[in-house]
This record gives structure tokens, sequence and C-alpha cells, in this order.
């Protein structure tokens, strides 16, 4: 087995394999213990739909609907039209990486064993991400309960033949066609099975997995643009020391201080506070930073506990228990991943609003220490970096939007037999632009930041600051000079910050960072 394979087994699976396959090319592969697994329980669903009596999800219909019993005659056409009838997403079309978490993610809990589907149901669906088949997912159509419905039917509509997807090349044709063109026979779902393929939270889930990775990296970026903006307010390090974060012992703020002070050993601009403006204390945002972003750290942290919780479970409802029998449950309900992903869009906002504030203070000739008004070459005739604060702004405003949490917003459906419900995949949906905001205002700071380093002649920045300021310039941001078409340099910075570059550059002289 080479690292652009995943196994999936019978007992979850982690948060790299998730990425591995969303957004790489890892290749899956369903293990001998899993499919074991899968025809035991199968079994146990086959006997079952021989009994006269009504099992749910088996011979019956589904949610308000299950007091019906359904003759045999009727249940493939069951199990198709659940999927047909729940595919009714609308809107936009989902990334092509969140389908394929999801998608994912719906195979590792089939291949439980505890969902009670044939071995053919997992080796089709593994087939088909092989094949790098993606089927069309839209917005909206998840409460998040019952798990997220209308995304994982358009998905189980793929399976089955049906609808449009999007091949390997990126262009959308009939899903028989792009089966068919990989040697794919379309599935012919029988009694459960169209069940398990909708029941999950695996939308939500896989777009939590995704948002902690990214989060990471931009929380240690945010570390190193608060580290130069302290430079180049010549504010002082000494609040970063370790025996200070240690008598508030919280984790997250001890590692955002210890990545600052890395990037600011060695600064030349450090310290000098008193020289002719002096100060008792830097503002908050700069002497806050590590509090800041260290709570959001811990709050990350939660997050990744409960998507590891998560990723180890098998959600459907009923479920096939080791010990044969087959019961309902509410382990569907989307509650627990939600909470979390309205907590990360909390800590993104939060972020996001020191970030602008220190910014701010940059541009600001009362409050920059010596810095010219906005950064401008000729203040006056040049607007400097003026209206890209307000760009900034404008991204932290709509921080504050997405942070308002999905997860108090239950609505009812199905005739009030789903009567609570957790918006997760809402909550999912909003956090994942929240993170690519977060990455635009780390942007826009590293901007500012370095271009005041460059203006402070005479002092020399600390080494890690310098391998970022040749790294950001190499990377086709440039420094201080004249007004010119400043767009360009914005989404240079942008992508600089959101591949993990300037982590990377930093990296290069303080070693790893946190």
């Amino acid at each position: 087995m080479d690292m652009h394979t995943v196994v999936v087994g019978a007992s979850g699976t982690t948060a790299q394999d998730v990425i591995d396959v969303a957004r790489g090319a890892a290749r899956i592969e369903v293990s001998d213990e899993a499919l074991a697994a899968v025809a035991a329980a199968r079994q146990v669903i086959d006997d079952l739909a021989a009994k006269p009596d009504p099992v749910y999800g088996v011979s019956t219909g589904f949610g308000a609907l299950a007091v019906r019993h359904i003759s045999p005659d009727l249940r493939a056409q069951l199990q198709r039209n659940i999927v047909r009838s729940h595919a009714a997403g609308m809107g936009p079309r989902v990334e092509r990486e969140v389908v394929r978490a999801l998608m994912f993610l719906r195979l590792k809990t089939v291949a439980s064993g505890r969902t009670g589907v044939r071995p053919l149901v997992v080796e089709t669906m593994a087939a088909i991400l092989n094949a790098g088949i993606t089927p069309v997912v839209h917005e909206y159509g998840s409460l998040g309960c019952s798990g997220d419905l209308a995304p994982l039917s358009h998905c189980a509509l793929t399976l089955m033949g049906e609808g449009d997807a999007e091949g390997p090349d990126g262009e959308l044709r009939p899903a028989a066609e792009l089966l068919a063109e990989h040697g794919i026979a379309p599935v012919e779902l029988r009694e459960k099975e169209g069940l398990a393929l909708l029941n999950g939270t695996d939308g939500m889930l896989g777009m939590l997995v995704m948002a902690c990775a990214d989060l990471a990296r931009l929380f240690t970026s945010a570390d190193i643009t608060a580290a130069l903006s302290m430079e180049a307010l010549l504010g002082t390090d000494k609040v970063l020391a370790a025996e200070l974060h240690a008598i508030r012992p919280h984790p997250g703020q001890a590692a955002s201080a210890a990545n600052m002070a890395a990037v600011l050993a060695g600064s030349g601009l450090i310290g000098h506070q008193q020289d002719d403006a002096p100060r008792v204390q830097d503002a908050y945002s700069i002497r806050c930073a590590p509090q800041v972003a260290g709570a959001g750290r811990d709050t990350l942290d939660h997050a990744r506990l409960v998507a590891d919780r998560e990723l180890a479970a098998a959600v459907d409802n009923p479920v096939v228990l080791p010990d044969g029998r087959v019961e309902s449950n509410g382990n569907f309900h989307g509650a627990p991943v939600a909470y979390v992903l309205d907590f990360l869009a909390v800590a993104a906002a939060d972020l996001g609003s020191i970030a602008e504030r220190r910014t701010d203070r940059l541009l600001d000739k009362n409050r920059s220490h010596g810095l010219p008004p906005f950064l401008a070459d000729d203040a006056g005739v040049d607007s400097g970096l003026m209206i890209a604060q307000y760009t900034q702004a404008a991204l932290v405003s709509e921080l504050k939007r997405l942070a308002v949490p999905a997860s108090v917003d239950s609505i009812p459906s199905s005739a009030m037999q789903e009567d609570h419900v957790s918006m997760g995949w809402s909550a999912a949906r909003k956090l994942r632009t929240a993170v690519d905001n977060l990455a635009r205002i780390i942007a826009v700071e590293l901007v500012a930041a370095t271009r005041a380093i460059e203006l402070r002649t005479g002092l020399t920045p600390a080494p890690a600051t310098q391998a970022v300021l040749k790294a950001v310039r190499a990377a086709g941001v440039e420094g201080p000079g004249a007004d010119r078409f400043l767009a360009p340099d914005l989404a240079a910075a942008h992508e600089f910050v959101r591949s993990g570059k300037l982590a990377e550059a930093a990296e290069t002289v303080t070693g790893p960072l946190a």
C-alpha cells in the first residue's frame, strides 16, 4: 500500500484520510474485514425482510409514513423512490471536495457493518470515488437531521445511474454515461439500502474536517502577522514571555505566544516603544493577540475532538447492532457537529476582528508611532492602503454576520415527526465562507505589516521577518511605493496565506510553529 491509498475498514476513518480523498488523488480500498462485517449485517436484514413483521426501513415507509407496511414486491421501488424524492436540493452546486468528502464518509459508515447494505453497494461507492465521478449536489436541502438528506440523496442517485454528475475531466454528463464509461454497473437498491445511503451527518462532518485543517493553518498565519504588526509598531515582546502565559494555563494561548516570540527573535524593531512617544503598554490588539488567537486554538482543539468521535461513528437509522438486533435511534441528529461548526465561526470572526484592528493602527498616523498616513508614499497624492483596510473591514463585518449560530434555529419538518433539527449543514456552509474570508483578512494585515516594516529604515527586522518579506515579495506582493492597482497584490497575498506559504517562509528560520 502506498501513501495515496486509503483503506476503509469497519471501525471508522481519520481526518487525514478524509482530506486525502476529498482534496487529493488518494484511491480507496475496502478491507476484507469490512466486507465481511457488511455481509454479516446484510444477512440480518435479509432474514428480517423474509418475516411478516414490519421493520422500520426494511418493510415500512419512512418518517411520518413509517406506519405503512410495504409488501415484498414493492420494496425495491420503495428504496428507489426514497432516493429520487429526497434528491430535492436547490441552489448552486456544492464544491467537488465537499461532495467527495461526504461520499467517502458515507462509504465509511456503510462499510462498518452497522447499516445492512450489501457488499456490492460498498464496492460500487468506492469505485465511483476512484473513477473521479462527482455527483451534482446543491447548496440547499439539508436540515442536519435524519442526516444530510438531500445532499446524500443526490449522491445515491448517481449510484443508481440516474441524474447528472461531473466526470474526472470536469464535464457535466448523465451519470449513467459516466458509470458505463468506467465499467461501473448501476446498483438496483434492495431493502434498507436507500435509507442507509441517506441517514448521516457526512456532509457537515466533511466540511468540519476540512475547516479544521484550514483553520489550523490560518491560526499559525495569524500569529505570524500579529508578530509582524507588533514589530512594525515598535511594540514590546515582553508580554510573550512563557512565564506570563503559564499562570493562565490555556494551551492555545501559550502556543500562540510561543509562535510570536519565535518569529520576533532577534528583531531590532522590538522594544522601542519608550523612545520618542513613550508607551506604558501596547494596545490590546497587540498585547492580547495570544489570548484571542489562543482561545480560538482551544476551540479548534474541541472541534477536532468532536470530529474524531464522529469519524469513529456509524450513523444510520435503524442500525444493525453486534448482537443482531436492528434498532431505531436518533444518532443522525447533527447537534454535536453543528455546535462546533458554529463555535469555529465565532472564533474566526474574533480572530479576523483583532487582525483588522492591528491593520487600522498601522495606517493611522496618530497611533502608528511614526509611520506615514495609510503607509502612503506621498500622503494626499497617494492613498496607500486606505481602501485595502476598507476591504478588510467589509470582510470582518461579513464574518460577524456569519458568526450568528445556525444550530439554534431548528425548524420542524415531516409533519412534525422531525420536530427538532440541527441545521448543521447550514452551519458548515457559512463556516466555509468564514474561513475563506479570514484568510483574506490575514492577507491584508500581512500586506500592511510588511510594508510598514520596510518603512522603518535604520532598524533591522527579525530573521524570520526577513524570510517572510523575501518570500512575500517573490510571490508578487510589492512593497512600499507610489499608488498602483492594488487588487493583484491583495490576491497574491491571499494565495500566499491560504496555501500555507506564509508559515513555510517563517519556519525556514523558526523551525516548526504550532
